[in-house]
């Protein structure tokens, strides 16, 4: 591809430092490697390949920021932001699988397990098993409180009554962080959360979600029939789920917004490269103003979301408070992979609207950020009040 066509340098040297350059160009040729390969069938069939995954866990992709007493990597949150965002761009749903495990499941486990928790989940995590985050229901969805899952102390144990529905890694997980009510009366004071273990009584993981895009990524109804769960896997303090969910969805967004700039990456390199190979009226159709103009348009967008994910990330690892950049990150990542994907079929042509060509599915992937971790309505009435002052 000549100069003129390529995206500067798909993440600035400037932002990353040499390890985490070195880090982010390994996790990029693996997923050329291994994952692109792989993409096309996966999505069809809508199974994820379980070797792959037995890859990611060799590669310490999927516990990058569990310490290494643990088992894990000892690695930096925005390590895990690199790879998710590497991933998407070869295959949205290998993005989505890293992201939860490393976003949600480990960070909260992080930041609210006991010892006692850590050191038996932690190890696993690292090692061999696969996490997912349940709080959705039919009727909670960006009214996440309003769940109706019901947990009830017996003794030295929870039995909880209930179904979760949207859950992404659900047929693949071990683990599940799970949102349930003890208190009702209480509103979402009531809600906890429970560290569940797949073959805990009464868990059984129902019917799997036949999906728009990320097909490869299974999303899954989880029933809990009387299932009982020991008194110490209560995740933090009982009547504090709310805040784990609040606090831990805040770090999730940036990693969605990693995976829609994935995403809008991999959509964009095809397109610039088939404009140079498309010759229409004679020439190749990247020679078309019009059509440079879109390219650069893509491109733009892409740096400006890259710099937002980027930044975001840091922000966390640094500490400091970062809702409102979470928010924003979550909401024009989306935007920019639902424009870029749409930009990229239409530069394709005819060509661009059959499955034969990779970037109908770069959109069908995209359509998701607008929805999962908060939709962009949500994302909007909180950066409103964050910069209201509301």
């Amino acid at each position: 591809m000549p100069e003129t066509m390529q995206l500067a340098n798909p993440a600035p040297i400037t932002t990353l430092t040499e390890d985490e350059i070195l880090f982010r160009d390994s996790v990029r040729q693996f997923a050329d490697d291994k994952i692109r390969p792989l993409a096309k069938e996966m999505d069809e069939k809508a199974v994820f390949d379980h070797g792959l995954i037995d890859q990611f866990f060799k590669l310490g992709l999927m516990g990058i920021e569990i310490p290494e007493q643990y088992g894990g990597a000892g690695g930096k949150f925005f390590e895990a932001i690199l790879a998710v965002e590497e991933f998407s761009r070869a295959d949205a749903s290998a993005g989505v699988i890293v992201d939860v495990q490393n976003t949600l499941v480990v960070n909260a486990i992080l930041r609210w397990a006991n010892e006692d928790q850590k050191k038996r989940y932690l190890p696993k995590m690292a090692a061999d098993t696969v996490g997912a985050y349940a709080l959705s229901e039919a009727g909670s969805g960006s009214d996440a409180f309003a769940l109706q899952t019901k947990a009830e102390l017996k003794g030295n144990e929870f039995v909880l009554n209930g179904r979760k529905l949207w859950i992404t890694n659900g047929k693949e997980a071990g683990l599940f962080i799970l949102f349930a009510t003890v208190d009702a009366s209480k509103g979402y004071k009531g809600i906890t959360a429970f560290l569940i273990e797949k073959d805990f009584p009464g868990f059984t993981v129902g019917k799997k979600e036949d999906k728009l895009g990320i097909r490869a990524s299974s999303t899954c109804e989880l029933i809990l029939e009387d299932c009982r769960v020991p008194k110490d896997n209560v995740l933090g303090e009982i009547g504090k789920g709310y805040k784990i969910a609040i606090e831990t969805l805040n770090e999730g967004r940036i990693g969605i917004g990693a995976q829609m700039l994935g995403v809008a990456r991999g959509a964009w390199e095809c397109a610039a490269k088939y404009a140079q190979e498309r010759v229409q009226f004679g020439k190749p159709i990247s020679e078309f103003q019009g059509i440079q103009f879109q390219i650069a348009q893509m491109a733009t967008e892409i740096e400006a979301a890259r710099l937002m994910v980027y930044n975001a990330a840091r922000m966390k690892d640094a500490g400091v408070n970062f809702v409102k950049e979470a928010a924003m990150t979550k909401l024009f990542t989306s935007q920019v992979a639902d424009r870029v994907t749409s930009l990229a079929i239409e530069i394709y042509g005819g060509y661009g609207f059959t499955k034969d060509y990779p970037v109908e599915k770069y959109w069908r992937d995209a359509k998701i950020g607008k929805i999962y971790e908060g939709t962009s309505n949500m994302q909007l009435a909180t950066i409103a009040k964050l910069v209201m002052g509301k």
